[in-house]
């Protein structure tokens, strides 16, 4: 076991230090010997070889000489012997062959050697392939990349694309015009290729006249030419590139005469500032052109560019007047500006150009214009006197005092009121003023005429119509209709029945308000009730009904108290006091007074005594009244106020329902109509039956005249009021 754990470590050891050849020891105890073993380690080709890169450059002068040499990377195989790299292999080529180079421990370097010279103008880089080969069986190789860099020199001279370069110029081009541009080629590369240019021989004068761009060859004319003066100029060009190496080519310029003077325009009068109203032929202005050139170059035409309302009329070859050919309106052109041209026959022609303006003055021809003929302003009731309710503005295109617009109002009455005391403008800013707060349930809209008038000689106006209407605002509370408040202070009873059943109609609460739309929708509440869980009224409609039927234990003297509330912002609300009896008919009434009678207590039978007693006190003097009244009537009809007041007793109206069949408690006939016009109010009802009780103070107390007529007639306008949702002022029968 020893001995096989020595050889192990010497194996390991071994195959670091690479050696071929391993030395063991073996001892045996019995009989003592030991014995040394030498194990000879043989190589397989189990490595190919390899190159330290797998890409080399190498750059080489196209000037190189040939049989240069130039060495390479040798390739590595970890095996030994034959099977370690034997030999190397180059890639077909036809500039290079493969050589061999032998260094001092022994390794063979490749080099590549250079058999015909390089011409990097063909073929600037040439790629090879670098093959090691080892002598193992089979046989493995490696291969490298080598990429040959061909690097220039300068072998090529500058070459025009031509010898004798031949331009004609005009003796007008301007300065900066490009004369020529020259181009000379290297086949070098780099340096050897950068050509620069420049005049190798030039005539003084020319050396004024012409450059050249050193970088791109480009002559400039920079001087004034003269035909007259010199007609041809000749130069050579040199083109040298970076090596050193040049060549020539001559550049003949020659000179073309031109046109090379322009017209000239004079004006000799002008006429500058015309009324706008002028009469077509009015002379502007009289013109003379001359030209310095000769034959056709100094033959000129004389025109005026543009479509204006002007005409250039020729008076003699040299002479042209302008004048008007229509009449002319500032507000559409306040002036113009006359472009003459003068152009001669020449090859090119040229020209010349002069402009005039003509300023028109402002004659009184426009009326003022309203932006709008027809202004609406929307004015808040109540507003302060003094307010700003529109402006109003009117432009006249004309100038100065001909364009100073005054403001003014047409007078009228409204109402058999001049319209100076409503309102009052600004003469200069055509703001309207209201001189007091206007009240939208007098008077909802009104309108007239505003006047705008120039200051021109003769003035010119025009006028404008205003309506203002006037925006209804909360200022009315409601007003209750029905039931009516009693100014003397009598309490006021209503009957309901005992027997009544959830859903019974008990009353109505009738109101109406001045105001419109928002304002004058009314909501109807309980604010105040003894037993919050019998009534319950309609929002909308105003209906008072019974939400349970009634009990033993509920009073028999109700009060309810009703709000009425509007729409508007703030709202404004009315209340009105119900006094309600709960019995079956009023002989079954106790006493009434102001403190509410429990119909459970001991002493019912006392009250009943003193109730009986009263109510027929009371009926005896309803039958006298009512002799006395029949009697006394006359042919014209009972007004409701006398049938109110003194004959009919106090009763609940009853309306048509879902709840209720629409009848009334007592056994009366009726017809009752109320409408928010006074002119339609009909009371046509209190018609007296054969069971009559007129022995109770009547509580439907509600003139006539409580029912106002809240539309404004006396502006005559047919706008439309808001309605109300279900106000309640419909007809009941």
């Amino acid at each position: 076991m020893e001995t096989w754990l020595s050889g192990r470590k010497l194996i390991e050891r071994l195959s670091v230090e690479k050696m071929c050849l391993l030395n063991l020891k073996a001892v045996i105890e019995n009989p003592l010997q030991i014995f040394t073993i030498k194990v000879e380690i043989e190589d397989i080709n189990d490595n190919a070889p390899s190159f330290s890169k797998k890409y080399f450059e190498v750059e080489i002068s196209e000037s190189a000489l040939s049989n240069a040499r130039f060495a390479l990377g040798y390739a590595q195989d970890s095996d030994i012997g034959t099977n370690s790299v034997q030999g190397y292999s180059l890639s077909e080529n036809e500039y290079f062959i493969l050589g061999e180079k032998a260094n001092s421990d022994g390794h063979v370097y490749p080099e590549l050697v250079l058999e015909r010279p390089l011409d990097r103008e063909k073929q600037s880089t040439i790629e090879l392939s670098l093959t090691a080969s080892d002598g193992g069986n089979p046989r493995k190789t490696g291969t490298a990349l080598i990429k040959i860099v061909v690097l220039d020199a300068n072998d090529n001279y500058p070459m025009f694309t031509q010898d004798t370069y031949q331009v004609a110029l005009s003796e007008n081009a301007p300065n900066g015009f490009l004369v020529i541009q020259l181009k000379a080629t290297d086949e070098d590369d780099g340096s050897n290729a950068q050509i620069t240019y420049s005049f190798s021989h030039i005539s003084e004068k020319g050396d004024h006249i012409f450059q050249i761009n050193a970088e791109n060859g480009e002559i400039q004319k920079i001087g004034e030419l003269d035909y007259e003066v010199t007609k041809n100029y000749k130069i050579t060009v040199e083109a040298k590139d970076g090596g050193g190496l040049f060549s020539y080519s001559e550049v003949s310029v020659q000179v073309i005469d031109a046109n090379d003077n322009t017209p000239e325009i004079q004006i000799n009068s002008f006429l500058s500032v015309i009324p706008e109203d002028s009469p077509p032929e009015t002379v502007i202005a009289l013109i003379n052109i001359h030209d310095l050139d000769s034959g056709e170059n100094g033959e000129v035409v004389c025109q005026i560019t543009e479509t204006l309302p002007f005409q250039l009329i020729s008076l003699t070859e040299s002479y042209y007047k302008i004048v008007t050919l229509s009449r002319m309106d500032r507000e559409i052109i306040p002036d113009y500006n006359i472009t003459i041209i003068a152009k001669d026959k020449g090859t090119p022609s040229l020209s010349s150009t002069k402009t005039i303006q003509v300023i028109l003055t402002d004659v009184n021809d426009n009326i003022p214009i309203f932006e709008k003929t027809y202004y609406v302003a929307y004015v808040p009731e109540n507003n302060l006197p003094g307010m700003a309710m529109l402006r109003v503005n009117a432009v006249d295109r004309d100038t100065n005092e001909n364009g100073q617009v005054v403001y003014s109002i047409i007078h009228k009455d409204i109402q058999d009121i001049s319209i100076s005391s409503h309102i009052s403008i600004n003469s200069g800013t055509g703001v309207i003023y209201a001189l007091h707060g206007f009240d939208y349930e007098q008077m909802r809209e009104f309108q007239f005429q505003v006047m705008a008038k120039d200051s021109g000689i003769p003035s010119l106006s025009s006028n404008a119509t205003i309506r203002v209407c006037i925006i209804d605002k909360n200022d009315n509370s409601p007003r209750i209709l029905y039931p009516s408040s009693d100014t003397e202070g009598t309490v006021v009873y209503e009957l309901i029945p005992s027997s009544s059943e959830k859903g019974y109609l008990v009353s109505k609460v009738i109101a109406v308000d001045a105001d419109s739309g928002h304002n004058s929708w009314l909501s109807y509440y309980l604010i105040q009730v003894q037993e919050p869980s019998i009534f319950m009224i309609g929002q909308h409609t105003g209906e008072i009904r019974l939400t349970r039927d009634f009990q033993e234990t509920d009073s028999s003297r109700q009060k309810i108290v009703v709000m009425v509330k509007d729409n508007g912002e703030p709202t404004l609300s009315a209340t009105v006091t119900l006094n309600l009896l709960i019995a079956e008919n009023f002989q079954a009434v106790p006493e009434m007074s102001n403190k509410p009678i429990k119909l459970d207590t001991p002493d019912v039978t006392f009250y009943l005594v003193i109730a009986i007693a009263v109510v027929s006190l009371l009926f005896i003097l309803a039958v006298i009244g009512t002799v006395i009244s029949k009697c006394r009537k006359s042919n014209s009809p009972v007004s409701f106020g006398t049938l109110a007041t003194d004959m009919y007793p106090q009763f609940a109206f009853q309306y048509p329902s879902q709840l209720s069949d629409g009848t009334l408690p007592l056994p009366f006939s009726y017809d009752v109509c109320v409408a928010l016009d006074s002119s339609q109010n009909e009371f046509p009802f209190l018609k007296p039956t054969q069971n009559e009780f007129p022995f109770l103070k009547p509580s439907l107390n509600v003139p006539t005249d409580n029912l106002i007529d809240t539309g404004d007639s006396s502006t005559g306008n047919d706008s439309i009021k808001e309605a109300q949702p279900d106000s309640g002022l419909s007809q009941v029968r």
